[in-house]
C-alpha cells in the first residue's frame, strides 16, 4: 500500500546527560519538506528540560487521530451528498496508566464542529452513521487500541 516516513533529530546541546538534565528539543522532518521543533511533554518532562513550543508526541498523536477522522468523515460526507463549508475540531487525549503501570492514551475525545453549504444537512442518524464510519474506515484509529469517542455536537 503505502509507506510514510519521518526523520526525528536530536543533538546533545545543552545540560548533563548523565544527571538527565539534558533539553529534549528535537526536530521532526517530513518528507515534503517540513520541518517542525518538537519536544516531550512538559506534563511529562519539566521545562526546562522539554520545550513547551515544540509539538510533544502525545498532541501528534491526538493530532493524527482527529485529522485522519476529519479526512475521512469530509470524504465520506461528499461522497453522499453533503457540502461541507468548515470542520473544526478540539480533541482532547487522557494518559492514564495500564496493568503494568506504564502511562498510555487511554482515550481521545473528538469534538467536531460542522458547518455545512447549501440545503442539504445530515440528520442526527446520518450524522451518526457518517462518524461512525470515519473510524472504521480512518486507518490510525484502525491502527491503535486507544478508545476513541466522537462527541457530536449540533
Amino acid at each position: 500500500m503505502g509507506e510514510y516516513k519521518a526523520t526525528i533529530r536530536w543533538q546533545q546541546s545543552e545540560g548533563n546527560f548523565r544527571e538527565g538534565t539534558y533539553s529534549r528539543k528535537h526536530t521532526w522532518s517530513f518528507d515534503g519538506g517540513l520541518s517542525l521543533p518538537a519536544s516531550s511533554s512538559p506534563q511529562v518532562v519539566k521545562v526546562p528540560y522539554s520545550d513547551p513550543a515544540g509539538v510533544d508526541p502525545e498532541e501528534a498523536f491526538v493530532a493524527a487521530i482527529s485529522s485522519c477522522h476529519m479526512l475521512t468523515f469530509i470524504y465520506l460526507a461528499q461522497k453522499r451528498g453533503f457540502e461541507i463549508e468548515s470542520y473544526e475540531d478540539d480533541a482532547v487525549g487522557k494518559l492514564s496508566k495500564n496493568e503494568q503501570r506504564v502511562s498510555w492514551v487511554s482515550s481521545v475525545v473528538l469534538s467536531p464542529r460542522i458547518l455545512y453549504r447549501g440545503e442539504r444537512v445530515p440528520t442526527r442518524e446520518e450524522l451518526q452513521k457518517l462518524h461512525d464510519d470515519s473510524h472504521h474506515e480512518c486507518f490510525i484509529a484502525q491502527s491503535v487500541k486507544t478508545d476513541i469517542r466522537v462527541n457530536i455536537l449540533e
